[in-house]
C-alpha cells in the first residue's frame, strides 16, 4: 500500500461530499475579507512600512521573545497598545488563534471553571482543549443562563475561579454580546470576563477601542484585538492587568515556543493605533455605510445585523456553494460559509462590507442578490 494513498482517500471522501477545500488568490469586488477600514494596502500603512524599513527596523525577529526575538518595536507597541485600550499590560501575539490558544491554555487552571458562549471562535474551544479548567458552552448571548450555570457549579463544590468567554461582536451574524450583563456577572461573583473583540477593534466603542472599553481599567476583564482586521496588519494583542500579562509570559506555549512576529509590522501598528486614535474618518464612513447596509438587507427581506456583517441565509450546502459560485462569476467576491463553521442547515453568504469597495458596488451587489432570490 502507498503511503499516500489514505490520504488520498480522504480527499477523495471530502469531494464527494462536497467538503474540499482549495486556496485560491483574491479576484472581483471585496465582500468577504476582515479589511474593514480598508487599510491592510493602503498608501498609509506603505508609508509607515517605508519609514520603518529606512530607520532599520527588521522583518524578522530571530528567535523567540524570551531568547534574542525582543525588539523594541514589540515594547513599543504593546506599550502603545496598554495605553490606547486603557489596560495595565499588552502581549503581542503572531496571530489571534495563537492569543486565544495560549491564553484559555494557560489562564484558566485545573480547578477553575470557563463558562462560553456556544458560537465563541474556534480558537478559543481549541485553547480550552489544551488547558486543564473544566469547560462548559452556554447558549448564545444568554447571560442568565451563564449565571446559572455559575451558581449551579458553586453549588457543586466548584471552588476554582471562573472564567466567562464571549466575543464582542460575533463573525458569522455580526451581532453583539450583552456586555453590561456580563460585566455585571462577572463583578458580582468574582468571575474573570474575556471578551475576543476581534471584529469591533477599530470600528467599535470610543475611538474604536471596542465594545468593552468601557470595562478597559477593571482587574476582571481580559480583552484580545487582533490586528489582522480592521488594523490591516497581523496579529493580537491581549490587553489585561499586568499579573495576567506576566502570567502569559512564563505560560502561554504559543508565545513561548514561537518564534516572535515580525518586527516590522510591530513598528506599523504602532502607526496603526496612531492613526486609529486621532482620525476617526474611515471609522466614521464605515458606520454610515453600516446604515446603508442595513437598510438594504431590510429591503431584500433579511435580518439586519447593524454591523459590518451581514449573513445572507442559503439552506443546503450545494445551494449555497451555487449562490457563492454565480456571484463569483459576476465580480462579486462572497464566500460560503457552511457547517462546522455554523451549524448544519444555517448555511449561508457572509456579506462583509469594507472601505475597499464604494457605495455603487454595493447597490450592484444587491441587484445581484435581488436576481439570485428571485431565481431560488
Amino acid at each position: 500500500m502507498s503511503v499516500l494513498e489514505a490520504p488520498r482517500r480522504l480527499l477523495d471522501s471530502l469531494a464527494t461530499r462536497h467538503r474540499l477545500r482549495h486556496l485560491r488568490t483574491a479576484e472581483g469586488l471585496d465582500f468577504a475579507s476582515n479589511d474593514y477600514l480598508g487599510l491592510a494596502g493602503s498608501a498609509m500603512v506603505q508609508r509607515l512600512a517605508q519609514e520603518a524599513l529606512a530607520r532599520g527596523v527588521p522583518l524578522g525577529a530571530g528567535a523567540a521573545r524570551l531568547l534574542r526575538g525582543n525588539h523594541p518595536a514589540f515594547e513599543r507597541l504593546e506599550a502603545l497598545a496598554a495605553q490606547h485600550f486603557g489596560a495595565g499590560a499588552a502581549l503581542y501575539f503572531g496571530s489571534g488563534y495563537a492569543a486565544n490558544l495560549g491564553l484559555f491554555a494557560a489562564l484558566p487552571q485545573q480547578r477553575d471553571l470557563v463558562l462560553y458562549d456556544a458560537l465563541i471562535h474556534a480558537s478559543t474551544r481549541d485553547g480550552l482543549r489544551l488547558g486543564a479548567a473544566e469547560a462548559q458552552s452556554f447558549p448564545h448571548n444568554d447571560a442568565d443562563a451563564a449565571r446559572d450555570a455559575l451558581l449551579g457549579w458553586r453549588l457543586a463544590g466548584g471552588k476554582g475561579q471562573v472564567w466567562l468567554a464571549v466575543e464582542s461582536l460575533y463573525s458569522m451574524d455580526g451581532d453583539r454580546a450583552p456586555l453590561a450583563d456580563f460585566a455585571a456577572l462577572a463583578r458580582d461573583t468574582g468571575a474573570m470576563l474575556v471578551v475576543d473583540e476581534a471584529h469591533a477593534t477599530g470600528i467599535f466603542g470610543p475611538g474604536g477601542r471596542g465594545l468593552a472599553a468601557e470595562w478597559a481599567a477593571e482587574p476582571y476583564l481580559v480583552s484580545l484585538h487582533t490586528c489582522g482586521k480592521a488594523l490591516g496588519g497581523q496579529g493580537a494583542l491581549i490587553c489585561a492587568a499586568r499579573p495576567l500579562i506576566e502570567l502569559l509570559v512564563n505560560r502561554a506555549r504559543s508565545f513561548i515556543y514561537s518564534t516572535a512576529p515580525s518586527p516590522l509590522l510591530a513598528e506599523v501598528l504602532c502607526g496603526i493605533l496612531e492613526h486609529i486614535a486621532t482620525d476617526p474618518s474611515r471609522r466614521e464612513t464605515l458606520l454610515a455605510r453600516m446604515d446603508d447596509l442595513a437598510l438594504r438587507s431590510s429591503c431584500l427581506g433579511l435580518a439586519p445585523s447593524h454591523s459590518q456583517i451581514q449573513p445572507i441565509p442559503i439552506a443546503g450546502d450545494l445551494q449555497c456553494l451555487a449562490a457563492s459560485a454565480r456571484l463569483q462569476s459576476q465580480g462579486f467576491d462572497l464566500r460560503p460559509i457552511r457547517s462546522p463553521t455554523v451549524p448544519k442547515g444555517s448555511e449561508r453568504l457572509r456579506l462583509s462590507l469594507t472601505l475597499n469597495v464604494t457605495p455603487a458596488d454595493l447597490d450592484a451587489l444587491f441587484r445581484a442578490l435581488f436576481l439570485l432570490q428571485e431565481d431560488r
